[in-house]
C-alpha cells in the first residue's frame, strides 16, 4: 500500500447560521446573518446563509454595508456557547475515524486518515462519509478537501462549497490550484500578495515558479513557506488537540462600547489586558522580551507598535508600563480607539532568563519584587479562588 498520507480538512459552511438555521428553521427561508450587537461596537456580520451570500454579503462586513446590499436582511445575535457544544459533537464524529484530529479553529480541523483507509476506505470515501454523518446527525453541511498535505487539504475545503469533496492529487494540483490568484494560497495576505505583485507573480503557479532564494530575498522566512506550500511540499504533520503546543505570543484584547481618548483612558483600558497577559505568562512559566500594542480607531484601521524590552517580564505592573511607554512614544493618545490588544512575544523560559539589567539595579530589584508579589497572588486565587486585587494596580506610571 502507498506510504502517502492522506490528510482531510472539513471546514463548516457558514457555522454560526447554519447552527442558528438548525435552532430555527424558518430562517433557512430568508437571506439571513450572525452579527454582534451594533449598540456594543460588534456590529459586524460574522457568518451569512447562501442566500445572503447571493445579495453579496461578506463576512467581517459592517451591518449598516450589508443591509444595502440586502435591505430585507435578518440578522440574529451570536449563541457563543451553543456554537463550541456544535463543534465538539461534531470533532467526536470525526474522532470515529481517526484519533489524529487538530481543529484549526471552532469551524476547521485537520484530520489525518492514513492509517484509517483499510477500515474506511481511500479519502474521499471516508469525507463523503464524513459529510453524511455531520448533515444526519448535526443538521450542518461541510465542506472536505482530501490530499496529501495539510495545506492542498484546507484549499480543497474552500474550492467548492457547500456541502462538498474535493481532491487535490499531485496528479491534478497544478491543473486545479497554480490558476488561482496567489492571495488564495495559505498563509499569503494582502500585504504578502501586493508584494508578490510587484515581482510579477499575480498566480499560484507563478509562486510555484519563483526562484525560491527570491522570494526569501523579499519576504524573508515566509517566502520560503509560501515556495514550499505552492509546491506542495508540505510536511507538517496534524496535531491532536491534547498535544502541547509551544506558545509564541501571548495577547489580549478588548473592544469598547463607546470609543476611549485621553492617556488616563487608554492606562485604565491597558492595565487589565495587561493583568492577563502576565497572568498567562505566569502561567506558563514564561516571559516576554518584546511587547506589541495593537489599536483600531473608529473607521477600522489598524494600528501596530511593537518594542523590545530592556529586560524580560512578567508582571501586570510592568507590562502595562511598557506598553503605555510604546502607545507614548508612538501615537497620539488624544485620537480615539475602539479596540486596544495587549501581546507578549519573544518569549523565554524563565528559569532560562539571563536578566538584562537595566542602567538602575533598584529597576531589576523592583521588578522582580513585583514578579514575587505577583506570584503570590496567583497561588492565593488559584487556593482560594476569586479575583485578588494588588493595591498596586490602581497607582499612576
Amino acid at each position: 500500500m502507498s506510504t502517502q498520507r492522506t490528510i482531510l480538512h472539513c471546514d463548516c459552511n457558514g457555522f454560526y447560521a447554519s447552527v442558528e438555521c438548525v435552532l430555527k428553521p424558518e430562517l433557512r427561508e430568508v437571506p439571513m446573518a450572525v452579527a454582534g450587537d451594533p449598540e456594543k461596537r460588534h456590529g459586524i456580520i460574522l457568518a451569512k446563509n447562501e442566500l445572503a451570500k447571493g445579495y453579496g454579503v461578506t463576512t467581517a462586513e459592517t451591518i449598516a454595508s450589508a443591509r444595502r446590499k440586502c435591505p430585507d436582511l435578518v440578522t440574529v445575535a451570536p449563541h457563543h456557547s451553543i456554537y463550541k457544544d456544535f463543534s465538539v459533537r461534531i470533532n467526536e464524529i470525526y474522532r470515529r475515524f481517526t484519533d489524529l484530529v487538530e481543529p484549526f479553529s471552532i469551524d476547521e480541523s485537520w484530520l489525518d486518515v492514513t492509517g484509517s483507509r483499510l477500515l474506511f476506505g481511500d479519502g474521499k470515501t471516508i469525507a463523503d462519509e464524513l459529510r453524511r454523518l455531520v448533515r444526519t446527525e448535526t443538521g450542518i453541511t461541510i465542506s472536505v478537501g482530501v490530499s496529501w498535505n495539510k495545506i492542498f487539504a484546507k484549499m480543497g475545503s474552500d474550492y467548492k462549497k457547500p456541502d462538498a469533496t474535493t481532491v487535490i492529487t499531485p496528479a491534478n494540483f497544478r491543473r486545479l490550484l497554480y490558476p488561482l490568484p496567489a492571495g488564495d494560497l495559505f498563509s499569503v495576505g494582502k500585504k504578502t500578495a501586493d508584494v508578490l505583485a510587484s515581482m510579477g507573480i499575480f498566480t499560484i503557479g507563478d509562486i510555484a515558479a519563483a526562484p525560491e532564494a527570491e522570494l526569501s530575498r523579499r519576504l524573508g522566512k515566509a517566502g520560503r513557506i509560501i515556495s514550499r506550500y505552492a509546491r506542495g511540499l508540505d510536511d507538517e504533520p496534524v496535531r491532536p488537540a491534547e498535544e502541547e503546543r509551544e506558545v509564541k505570543s501571548i495577547g489580549n484584547g478588548e473592544t469598547f462600547e463607546k470609543d476611549i481618548s485621553g492617556e488616563e483612558e487608554y492606562r485604565r483600558h491597558i492595565l487589565p489586558l495587561a493583568k492577563t497577559v502576565a497572568r498567562r505568562l505566569r502561567k506558563h512559566g514564561l516571559k516576554c522580551m518584546s511587547l506589541q500594542v495593537t489599536v483600531k480607531t473608529p473607521e477600522f484601521r489598524t494600528i501596530q507598535r511593537q518594542a523590545q524590552l530592556d529586560m524580560p517580564l512578567c508582571t501586570s505592573h510592568d507590562i502595562c508600563r511598557a506598553a503605555m511607554d510604546i502607545l507614548r512614544k508612538t501615537w497620539n493618545m488624544s485620537q480615539p480607539a475602539r479596540m486596544l490588544t495587549v501581546t507578549a512575544s519573544s518569549l523565554v523560559a524563565e528559569d532560562m532568563v539571563t536578566e538584562q539589567l537595566s542602567l538602575f539595579e533598584t529597576d531589576s530589584a523592583a521588578v522582580k519584587k513585583r514578579e514575587k508579589i505577583e506570584k503570590t497572588v496567583d497561588s492565593l486565587s488559584e487556593r482560594f479562588g476569586g479575583n485578588i486585587r494588588l493595591g498596586m494596580d490602581d497607582k499612576k506610571e
